[in-house]
């Protein structure tokens, strides 16, 4: 880091306690984030959408800040938040800084998951101060984000001598900073990814395979079963498995890749590599006995060298 920036955290501390808040990427993020600023006193000035959807985003959650282009953006506000695809990212951070619209002095707020506060070095060769936000949250576009946000954990990076500026504009939000190392950051976002994206997948997957079975309500039945699985797991980890596969119940895991393959071709996939994990992380606790996982990892290990074959009990 530059002589120039290294003094700029003083500088920083000199600013006035309310900060003017610009938003680039109307996407469900920003919007939420900088409405929750707003109920700090920070004061939205700007925000950038390109789409329809992104503009109705900042008119609900934001009424009268004007929409403008990205520079002037930071032209306006203090605090700028950028809340764009991953991918964006580094292009737009490079075509800001390259163009003069970085001031010296302004927080540069990121809110990838993927990235760590390396990727705002053009900004911070500018003289900006680089943090990267990151919100552990899933995103509406709506009112109940905001809401949302009180206790949620944020993954924080930043450089050390803006890390208590970071976590202070996390708990202004209502969240609670959690310090993410800028190495760890793609472990980090790939393990949030795994547990709440692939959710969402396994849950509508669910849903439609008991729509196919009959059953009129399958958002009720899932609720209270999925809840306390959630919260069973959240407690206790490994130790909260259940099921056919933790119980080593080969014949039924069979029966069940044989209706998916009938049915639902498409979800065999997900079932034998969910139960396959599945039975590898039960027999290492101690969970799955391994006279009972021969047969089982068995029957998995045929589907896996067929993807596309017949499923149990049917003929080629």
């Amino acid at each position: 880091m530059n002589a120039s920036v290294s003094k700029e955290p003083l500088d920083a501390r000199d600013r006035p306690a309310r900060l003017t808040v610009g938003v680039v990427g109307a996407g469900r993020v920003g919007p939420a984030l900088a409405a929750s600023l707003q109920l700090a006193g920070h004061r939205p000035v700007a925000v950038s959408g390109v789409s329809d959807a992104s503009r109705r985003r900042a008119a609900a959650l934001l009424p009268d800040v004007p929409l403008v282009e990205p520079a002037e953006v930071l032209a306006r506000a203090d605090l700028v938040l950028l809340t764009v695809p991953d991918d964006v990212l580094p292009t737009l951070v490079e075509g800001l800084a390259e163009t003069g619209a970085v001031r010296p002095g302004q927080l540069l707020v990121h809110t990838s998951g993927r990235y760590g506060a390396r990727v705002l070095d053009p900004a911070l060769r500018a003289g900006a101060l680089p943090l990267a936000l990151h919100p552990a949250m899933t995103f509406t576009g709506t009112a109940v984000d905001v809401q949302r946000l009180a206790g949620c954990s944020f993954g924080v990076t930043a450089p050390e001598e803006l890390r208590l500026a970071a976590e202070a504009l996390v708990i202004e939000m209502g969240g609670e900073p959690e310090w993410i190392a800028e190495e760890s950051r793609p472990l980090y976002h790939a393990a949030l990814a795994l547990g709440a994206n692939h959710l969402v997948t396994l849950v509508a997957q669910s849903m439609e395979l008991l729509a196919k079975a009959g059953v009129s309500a399958p958002d009720r039945m899932l609720g209270p079963l999925l809840g306390a699985a959630l919260d069973n797991a959240l407690r206790s980890g490994d130790a909260a498995l259940t099921g056919p596969v933790a119980r080593g119940d080969a014949g039924t895991v069979a029966a069940h890749i044989g209706e998916l393959r009938t049915h639902a071709p498409q979800a065999v996939a997900g079932y034998v590599a969910m139960a396959r994990t599945t039975a590898d992380r039960a027999l290492a606790h101690g969970l799955l006995k391994a006279e009972l996982a021969e047969d089982l990892l068995g029957v998995l290990a045929d589907q896996e060298r067929r993807p596309g074959g017949p499923g149990p009990g049917e003929t080629r």
